[in-house]
């Protein structure tokens, strides 16, 4: 792969990254649409998508996404709200960007859907503009909180130049400075093309071809802020300084950092403990020197507005020189400001470098080929202990076991590399039950909670489609529609929760709804209407209740775009079962449901116990072990041969013999062994001839032949090479239960 094909696949998967950010924001900022943290955040997500897909030759979607930026800017400056309207255009131009970026590079996506969120975006900003001018109620405000965008008398900007189009054109002075001896001119040449699309370009001092630092000069029609923006992926070392030549105020030079630039308030001056605080992403603002002296009580408003007014004039000086010299403020209050602000900046930038080395991308197949050599590994050392205990060697086995631990923490730490937040998923989930609970007209909100629950990579994968199921039946079966709800006292918008949490080697997904839940009486005739289950059978409500996993089955009355065709429950059961899970409901009429997932946190490697019986070896996971008893000969004839029950403690207890599973010949011992075993509330014993003990279970998987095998789930290669089958113990439950009915 070229470097050009590698900056362009690392593009893409950060442009991803940014999109599942974008999406989750605008979620949120349709609930909170006042929250100015949201729409920065919503902000620096397109800005960036924008710059990096023009320096990596995505043109189209850095134009497209330029104008959902400006948008966005406009809200940050005050001149239009964010509203329900606002946000679907934006979440409608998210899932345009994404489908431009998974297409090729030659084939054209969509344009009439471009085209139509563009048109969108117009007349959402053309009915504002409608709106703000029929309707000005505060001028006083206005004209006393923004004095720097009100030119004095004679001021150059009044008659500055203008285009062919009217736009009045400026006149920028840009300086470039390395801050550590010369920069690599390849490093900062894009940014150059950058400028040159503003306007005319012209380099007064300094050689594009050298990095010794650069004196500019950028004739545009774009404003100040436009032409900083321009240096926000800079990743050399430079100081840069955006000076306006025609009367523009200059901001207060600094060096370019990765964050925006505070958003300019249009009612009131930001005090500026919100410029230097934390935001929910650690991103730290710079201060500006003049709103630091009038917090510290140094300086009012109509001071910092007065010395602007004078920059406007054409006095090029610093802001602070400007205030010390005209006696407002004496010259050590504005060093401390400027020290403050430096330190700042210093702290801005040392949190950069520090995240920039924190964390690295690597491909999912690699860190899957480091899990197999792991994998590798702990079979090899499971046959050099056995070969050591063997031997008697003292020497050896303390070697032995030094590469068992450290063949443990190595294993450990892999695994703990593919583990993942399983919030990452979530956020998904929040646009699904947004759009769908819309489009069949019911009120719902998504609660999520646990979302920094980490569970392994290739599970959270395999999970999205039975999660996507789940939440589609609770959305269309089980909440009602807003007037059904508050004829039953309900409040008209229904809650779904999705949480996540740890539970001992497991983890716990639930998804919770306050809806109408589920009539067992109605499952029951389902059931019996399809022949599942018999006219006199006798099951418990939860047994019933697990009908709805059954292929074909639907309690819907109509069906749907969404559900009602009893496909889908029965594939959540199956996709569930194939990760080693386990899935349990429970359901009550009119108050709702609840839908529980069993995982275990990793599909590479497990801890197991293995067993015996007669020559043939198999591995119980050790997760689903609840004790092991004793089976003699006596208790067995005691029961009759027909009764596979154990009286354990006041509870039966049926258990299955793993040497008539699977045909083992052979004479069964005088005691056997019965590894009682706990599933979806359900306790079943496994009858072995001798339980070995805890055994470190690498997983592999069975060819096609044996795949479908009823009871086996996978195998593992014991010490001394041989294989040892993985029993699947759901599967067995489930064959002595049906087998009960």
């Amino acid at each position: 792969m070229s470097g050009d094909d590698l900056n362009r696949q690392i593009f893409k998967e950060e442009a991803y990254d940014l999109l599942i950010e974008l999406e989750g924001a605008l979620l949120e900022l349709e609930e909170a649409p006042d929250d100015m943290d949201l729409v920065n955040q919503i902000f620096r997500a397109l800005h960036t998508i924008k710059g990096s897909g023009a320096m990596f030759g995505f043109e189209e979607i850095a134009a497209f996404t330029h104008e959902v930026e400006t948008v966005f800017d406009m809200v940050r400056n005050g001149d239009v709200q964010a509203t329900p309207v606002l946000c679907s255009l934006a979440l409608r131009s998210r899932d345009q960007i994404r489908a431009m970026l998974e297409a090729e590079d030659d084939e054209p996506v969509a344009p009439e859907i471009m085209q139509d969120i563009l048109d969108g975006l117009q007349s959402f900003v053309e009915g504002t503009n409608a709106t703000a001018a029929g309707n000005v109620s505060e001028p006083a405000a206005e004209a006393e909180s923004a004095p720097e965008e009100v030119p004095p008398a004679g001021n150059e900007a009044e008659s500055a130049p203008q285009d062919e189009s009217g736009a009045p054109m400026h006149c920028y002075r840009i300086t470039l400075r390395p801050l550590g001896g010369e920069v690599n001119a390849d490093a900062v040449e894009a940014f150059f093309e950058e400028l040159e699309r503003l306007g005319t370009l012209k380099v007064e001092s300094g050689h594009r071809e050298t990095g010794s630092g650069w004196e500019l000069l950028l004739e545009t029609e774009a404003a100040q802020n436009d032409v900083q923006d321009v240096f926000f992926f800079l990743d050399a070392d430079l100081k840069v300084e955006v000076k306006a030549l025609d009367g523009e105020p200059e901001p207060a030079p600094e060096t370019v950092s990765s964050e925006p630039a505070p958003p300019r308030e249009r009612k009131a001056v930001t005090p500026v403990s919100s410029f230097v605080e934390e935001d929910e992403d650690d991103s730290v603002r710079i201060p500006r020197i003049g709103e630091m002296l009038v917090e510290s009580g140094d300086l009012t408003y109509a001071d910092v507005a007065e010395a602007l007014t004078s920059q406007k004039s054409g006095v090029d000086k610093p802001l602070g020189q400007i205030l010390t010299e005209s006696g407002k403020v004496p010259g050590e209050k504005v060093s401390k400001a400027v020290k403050r602000q430096g330190e700042v900046r210093e702290k801005a930038a040392g949190k950069k470098r520090q995240e920039a080395l924190s964390s690295i991308r690597v491909a999912a197949d690699k860190l899957d080929y480091l899990v197999d050599l792991v994998g590798e590994l702990v079979i090899v050392q499971a046959q050099i202990t056995q070969v050591v205990s063997e031997k008697h060697d003292a020497a050896l086995t303390l070697l032995a076991e030094e590469l068992e631990r450290l063949s443990d923490e190595l294993r450990d730490s892999t695994l703990g590399i593919r583990m993942l937040p399983i919030g990452t998923s979530f956020s998904k989930f929040r646009r699904l039950v947004r759009d769908l609970s819309a489009d069949l007209g019911k009120q719902i909100t998504l609660a999520t909670s646990g979302a920094e629950t980490e569970l392994d990579k290739t599970v959270i994968e395999r999970l999205g489609d039975p999660l996507v199921h789940l939440l589609r039946n609770s959305i269309d079966h089980g909440i009602e529609q807003p007037q059904e709800r508050v004829a039953k006292g309900k409040a008209p918008q229904g809650t779904i929760l999705l949480s996540a949490e740890h539970s001992g080697g497991e983890v716990l997904i639930r998804i919770s709804d306050d809806g109408k839940g589920m009539s067992s009486e109605m499952i029951r005739e389902k059931g019996i209407e399809r022949g599942l289950i018999s006219k006199d059978a006798e099951l418990t409500e939860k047994e019933l209740l697990k009908l709805i996993f059954e292929p074909g089955f639907s309690t819907a009355k109509v069906v749907t775009n969404v559900s009602g065709r009893g496909v889908g429950m029965d594939v959540v059961k199956r996709a569930i079962d194939s990760l080693r899970g386990t899935i349990d409901i429970d359901s009550k009429p009119n108050t709702g449901t609840t839908i529980t997932i069993r995982l275990p946190l990793t599909l590479a490697i497990i801890d197991g116990l293995q067993v015996r019986v007669e020559n043939e070896y198999y591995v119980i996971p050790l997760s689903l072990v609840e004790e092991c008893v004793e089976l003699s000969r006596s208790e067995v004839e005691e029961a009759g041969s027909e009764q596979r029950i154990l009286h354990l403690r006041g509870e039966i207890v049926p258990y299955i013999h793993i040497r008539e599973w699977f045909n083992i010949e052979g004479e069964n011992p005088p005691i056997e062994q019965i590894v009682i075993t706990g599933v979806e509330g359900s306790r079943v014993g496994i009858v072995v001839d001798t339980v070995i003990g805890e055994h470190q279970t690498v997983i592999k998987s069975l060819g096609r032949v044996y795949k479908d095998v009823e009871g086996i789930s996978g195998a593992t290669i014991k010490g001394d090479g041989s294989i040892a089958l993985i029993l699947d113990v759901p599967g067995l439950i489930r064959r002595i239960v049906a087998e009960s009915r």
